[in-house]
């Protein structure tokens, strides 16, 4: 199928199926999730490629969280720091715990349960926000509650990062390796810093001057683009990148002209990005696995 049927077959799906999940009152991620499933390769296989699409869409979830971060200046940030830290640390920390105990149980070993427990504790980001937005649920006590945990999760990964590689069999060279690691993020995140507070804001105000609008929309998507191709590289999240350059423009007098210009882009990939999902569930586990599955 060409690429022109094929994107047919996506607008024709979410379509149909969209406006109907919405009456019934189950929201339009279900929506997109269920006509994902529908064309796919476990239901009429009208779509063949799924994991390009999936790659190519997952961009649709790093802007989300950079608009995200354009609401979230570093005053607010700092005024969340108790319900980041202390609300979203306890989470993490009470579901490894929990899940490390229960591996331990069912004979794993500690160090192994311990790492599925962490890397069971973390959420979706891609998911909760947008089911959060939709019911216009952000603003609320729960909503900010459930960003702060997002957050904290997010951050969470950095040190993981540096410490999984030493705890292999290798551990002088996997030491090395988590020290460069370490250091090349670190190095990521204050050259974002500095990027955003020195290079950002002329760069913007140069551009803007143009008057230009079209180049202005292509440089608001490039520093999305390019700050989570940096977070990407150091082995980082991409949405965690977009998150905070988003931070660093909130206080820009240019944010609410960003938003419109990524408002368009950010919904039309983050329906992309939960049909390529629905198309690349795999209902042949479920069949072949019930109970492991289920358990």
């Amino acid at each position: 199928m060409s690429l022109l049927h094929q994107v047919c077959v996506l607008l024709i799906a979410a379509v149909l199926a969209v406006p109907l999940f919405r009456r019934l009152k189950l929201g339009a991620v279900l929506g997109y999730l269920a006509a994902g499933l529908f064309i796919g390769p476990w239901g009429l296989r009208l779509i063949a490629d799924v994991e390009s699409i999936l790659h190519f869409s997952e961009f649709g979830v790093v802007l989300l969280l950079f608009l995200i971060g354009l609401e979230l200046n570093p005053s607010r940030l700092w005024v969340m720091r108790r319900a980041v830290f202390g609300l979203g640390g306890a989470q993490v920390v009470a579901t490894t715990l929990a899940i490390g105990a229960l591996g331990v149980l069912v004979g794993a070993p500690p160090l192994a349960s311990l790492v599925a427990g962490f890397g069971l504790a973390l959420s979706s980001t891609a998911f909760v926000l947008p089911i959060l937005a939709e019911r216009n649920q952000l603003a609320t006590p729960h909503g900010h509650a459930a960003f702060a945990i997002l957050l904290f999760q997010d951050l969470a990964v950095i040190p993981l990062l540096v410490i999984l590689p030493m705890l292999s069999d290798t551990a002088a060279t996997t030491h090395t390796s988590g020290l460069v690691t370490a250091a090349k993020i670190v190095a990521a995140l204050v050259g974002l810093v500095i990027a955003g507070r020195f290079l950002l804001r002329p760069v913007f105000k140069l551009i803007a001057a143009s008057g230009n609008q079209e180049i202005m929309t292509a440089l608001a998507l490039l520093v999305v683009v390019g700050t989570a191709s940096i977070m990407h590289v150091v082995g980082l999240s991409m949405s965690l990148g977009a998150f905070l350059a988003g931070v660093l423009l909130a206080e820009s007098e240019y944010r609410h002209e960003l938003q419109a210009d990524i408002e368009p882009f950010k919904g039309l990939l983050l329906g992309l990005f939960f049909m390529a999902v629905g198309m690349s569930t795999n209902l042949g586990i479920i069949r072949d696995e019930p109970l492991p599955v289920m358990g």
